[in-house]
């Protein structure tokens, strides 16, 4: 037979001739009441009626007799109050209301569980906020003299409050629990059955005057779940309360104790381990799990954010689990698909953000239903660069009844009709249910459990009238997901069993794996989510932080008790607050740990694993050869073979494979726009002075079109995104600038008397076959000069960069360097074009550089051959080049030299 405090108490019942059938068992929880069920099936030969069994909140709402009313419920019924008995000019909204209200219907639950006078309460809340706020300062501001009247209120907003509720037969927590201690005398006259309480500890006001009055009139015992250890050590946490009801109660000095045990100080081994990080913990509990049994083993996590993690990190050897905590509906899939519709709603005066949209459309849940539909917007936003969109642009891009549907209900702008949204939420939850659900039943199940919290806060907003702002819809939203969780099927007496602290009440088992044994998370620590302050709550009896990590020190040793085998983790990770501190109950078994406990501290690093990522090798196959022979056909580009120069796997991707980088909406003007925008704009000046020598009014009547010139070439290349304001603006002025200034330069150059002679601008594309003996294929190489023009009767070629050059980057120091070190591949480009312009056009020799517009302060910078000196580029020199680019491009078809990654 197991070793349990349940089973213990309920033999010795049995032991007793307790009739059964006549009595009501109350425990902690729901969870417990199952145990118990099935021990007196399992466990036990009786045979008869079986007994009633309630937890403690079910058999409070049977005594009161009020339906539970949920803290959204309370929120909306206290407004309805707080709007009757406070002046219009002092009322404020539901949206700032809802932000302290939380706060103030918390205090007043934790009022009347305590069974707090609220009258005498309240007027001395409010002298603190008067002595607080400097209330006799004369004169008064306007905002303290409101402020303090707010205070004076409290008690007819709670008297208030609590005739509405007890008028619809409806209560919070607090409220039932001070019902049912008035209604206790009657409850025991009209039911004759005999109560047994199990496994108590912390109890408020209420519930020790309802036990009390049960026990004086010998209807009912109560057993505690606690071990002599901690009820004879003065000083010991875990006992506080049990204690003080001892000494307390009237009922104890006559009666014994019952439930006391000695079970703690037997023979344990404990181990604590400290982990990197949830996941480090997480995989730890798996390899706990790999070598000890499972049969009466529980994993307690004291962080519900580690339970995706462990279930993930089970061993294969767990074939039945069982999770009683439940899967938090914020953590599901579908949860990040409604974060991004209230993101959509937030922002809708210029339109859709379009990085919104496409963040829904790629949703997983969307894409299930709707998987095309993403493939027919997305392309239409890139080609029309559009950063804001609207519905009614987007419903003429489908056909489909269901896809604009689906459109309709999610873009929609709802800014200040909440009930309109819910209503659209309902019906796109009916939307994405899929029509066959076997294959999806997890994701079926989110599905409803959404649809059951939108339904919910529709009716709330549908009986009260307070709510119409999405802001506002989305802080309730988020209180009721937080509430909302999935149950997990699973036997809670077969397998693993996982769970979080509160679940373990009154369950004792052999192996216990505790995780995130931290400060700050077991115990929680200090919280203020309360109006009251720390000494009022000390003159009432109320409880404060100290009593609540009573709480949990009692949870924490309870479990020890019967435990044979326990773990104890923590995480080590030293980031934010709290975090890498054990926590203060790990130090206190070690320092207080009887000598019949085997303890040992294991800290464990996850090892830094340093891996070098290999280097990608492409072979040339003879389908690559083929590839770049029609590569070679068709002509490589400066561009191209530079690429090569600074990592081969790049030249293979972009220029064989002809892979591209993905198109995007363009939102910020980058960095090739702006250059394109400027190439443009000069084209479009000079083209039409090809073969002309520049003049002054040439250039002057150039200057004066600059701000039409730009507008145009940005709507031309930059689509329907705006340009007038924020960094696109910047970006425009920046465009603007590189025009007038170049022009200006132009301009005092032709004031000097310098003849400039434009002779070729970027329309024109270039060709030059390579003559290489070893192919038996022709070779080209081709591209588009900016500008080639005959200044003073020298020949220039000229490269125009809007980005940031380097003139060092024009000079190289030996041949060598062009093809073997990436900075100079600027000087390799002018090279090339100087090739293909001295043949085109016969000539000799030229001068080939660049004009950054970001320092044309330096003018042309031309190439320049640093071991030589040399800037004219000469027969002679491009010879030298032309070796280079033969030894060049034989590497690249050799197929005996795969293309092999380089580290950039």
């Amino acid at each position: 037979m197991q070793s349990s405090f349940l089973n213990e108490t309920l033999q010795q019942l049995l032991q007793e001739d307790i009739d059964l059938a006549q009595t009501t068992f109350i425990l902690p929880s729901k969870r417990a009441g199952s145990f118990l069920k099935e021990l007196l099936k399992t466990q036990t030969d009786y045979s008869g009626f079986a007994p009633e069994i309630f937890s403690i909140e079910a058999f409070i709402s049977k005594i009161a007799e009020l339906k539970n009313l949920d803290n959204p419920g309370s929120i909306f019924s206290f407004y309805e109050v707080y709007r009757q008995l406070t002046p219009a000019e002092e009322l404020e909204d539901f949206e700032t209301f809802y932000g302290w209200a939380q706060t103030l219907v918390y205090d007043f639950n934790e009022i009347d569980r305590y069974l707090i006078p609220t009258q005498d309460f309240f007027s001395y809340l409010s002298d603190i906020q008067q002595i607080d706020h400097w209330a006799l300062a004369d004169p008064q501001t306007e905002l303290v003299a409101n402020y303090l009247k707010f205070w004076k209120r409290l008690p007819e907003y709670h008297a208030q409050f609590v005739a509405l509720l007890l008028q619809n037969k409806e209560g919070y927590q607090g409220l039932a629990y001070r019902q049912a201690s008035e209604k206790i005398d009657s409850f025991l006259a009209r039911d004759a059955r005999f109560f047994v309480f199990i496994g108590f500890n912390a109890l408020n006001a209420a519930e020790q005057k309802i036990i009390q009055r049960i026990l004086e009139r010998e209807r009912g015992r109560i057993f505690w779940d606690i071990d002599a250890f901690f009820i004879e050590n003065a000083h010991h946490e875990a006992g506080y309360f049990i204690r003080k009801h001892q000494k307390e109660w009237a009922y104890f000095k006559e009666h014994q104790m019952e439930g006391i045990s000695n079970h703690y100080t037997t023979e344990k081994k404990i181990q604590v381990i400290g982990v990197s990080k949830n996941i480090g913990q997480a995989k730890a509990v798996g390899e706990i799990l790999q070598k000890e049994p499972l049969a009466r083993t529980a994993v307690v996590l004291n962080d519900e954010g580690l339970l995706i993690p462990l279930l993930n990190s089970l061993p294969d050897k767990v074939n039945e689990v069982n999770i009683t905590m439940g899967l938090s509906l914020k953590m599901t899939p579908v949860a990040s698909l409604f974060e991004i519709l209230f993101t959509l709603q937030k922002e809708t005066q210029n339109g859709l953000y379009y990085k919104n949209v496409l963040e829904l459309l790629s949703h997983p849940t969307v894409k299930r239903s709707f998987p095309h539909i993403a493939h027919r917007i997305r392309p239409h936003l890139i080609e029309k660069n559009q950063v804001f969109v609207r519905l009614e642009n987007l419903l003429t891009l489908t056909d489909d009844p269901q896809e604009r549907a689906f459109l309709s209900c999610c873009l929609t702008p709802y800014q200040n009709d909440a009930k309109k949204f819910l209503a659209a939420m309902i019906d796109l939850l009916q939307l994405l249910r899929p029509e066959d659900a076997e294959p999806h039943k997890l994701e079926v199940e989110y599905l409803f459990h959404f649809n059951r919290v939108f339904v919910k806060l529709s009716n709330l907003l549908g009986t009260f009238s307070s709510v119409s702002q999405l802001k506002t819809l989305y802080r309730l939203y988020q209180d009721a997901l937080k509430m909302e969780t999935i149950d997990f099927e699973g036997s809670p007496f077969e397998g693993l069993q996982i769970m979080g602290m509160l679940e373990t009440r009154v369950l004792d088992y052999d192996t216990l794996i505790m995780t995130s044994v931290n400060e700050g998370i077991l115990p929680s620590g200090k919280s203020t989510n309360s109006f009251l302050p720390y000494d009022l709550k000390k003159a009432y009896q109320l409880p404060t932080y100290r009593e609540k990590d009573a709480v949990y020190t009692y949870h924490f040793y309870r479990l020890l008790q019967r435990a044979k085998k326990v773990y104890l983790l923590y995480n080590t990770e030293k980031s934010g607050f709290n975090a890498g501190e054990k926590s203060r109950f790990i130090t206190q078994l070690e320092v207080e740990k009887p000598a019949s406990f085997h303890f040992q501290e294991d800290l464990r690093s996850s090892p830094v694993v340093q891996t070098q990522p290999a280097l990608k090798v492409i072979p040339k196959t003879p389908e690559i050869i083929d590839l770049l022979k029609k590569q070679a056909q068709k002509g490589f580009s400066p561009s191209a073979l530079t690429t090569y120069i600074r990592n081969p796997i790049d030249f293979y991707k972009h220029y064989i494979l002809g892979i591209k980088e993905a198109d995007q909406v363009e939102e910020t003007i980058a960095a090739n726009t702006l250059g394109t925008v400027v190439h443009g704009a000069l084209e479009n000046f000079y083209k039409p002075l090809q073969n002309r020598t520049l003049h002054q009014q040439d250039l002057l009547e150039m200057r004066a079109k600059i701000e039409q010139e730009v507008q145009h070439q940005f709507q031309v290349h930059y689509q329907a995104a705006k340009i007038d304001k924020g960094k696109n603006l910047i970006i425009k002025e920046v465009a603007h600038r590189f025009l007038f200034n170049f022009l200006n330069r132009e301009i005092q150059e032709v004031k000097k008397g310098k003849d400039i002679r434009i002779l070729m601008i970027e329309s024109h594309e270039l060709q030059e076959e390579l003559q290489i003996d070893e192919l038996n294929f022709p070779v080209f190489l081709r591209g588009i000069v900016d500008r080639v023009d005959q200044k003073e009767g020298e020949l220039r070629i000229v490269d125009y960069k809007t980005g940031a050059v380097d003139q060092s980057a024009l000079k190289p120091r030996l041949w060598e360097d062009l093809v073997e070190d990436p900075k100079y591949s600027k000087a390799f480009q002018v090279l090339c074009y100087s090739s293909m312009v001295l043949k085109k056009m016969n000539q000799p020799s030229t001068r080939a550089g660049i004009i950054c517009f970001r320092n044309l302060g330096k003018g042309f910078m031309p190439f320049e051959l640093k071991s030589e000196k040399k800037q004219q580029i000469d027969k002679d020199m491009l010879l030298i080049f032309h070796d280079l680019l033969k030894t060049l491009i034989l590497e690249i078809f050799d197929p005996e030299i795969p293309f092999v990654e380089k580290e950039i």
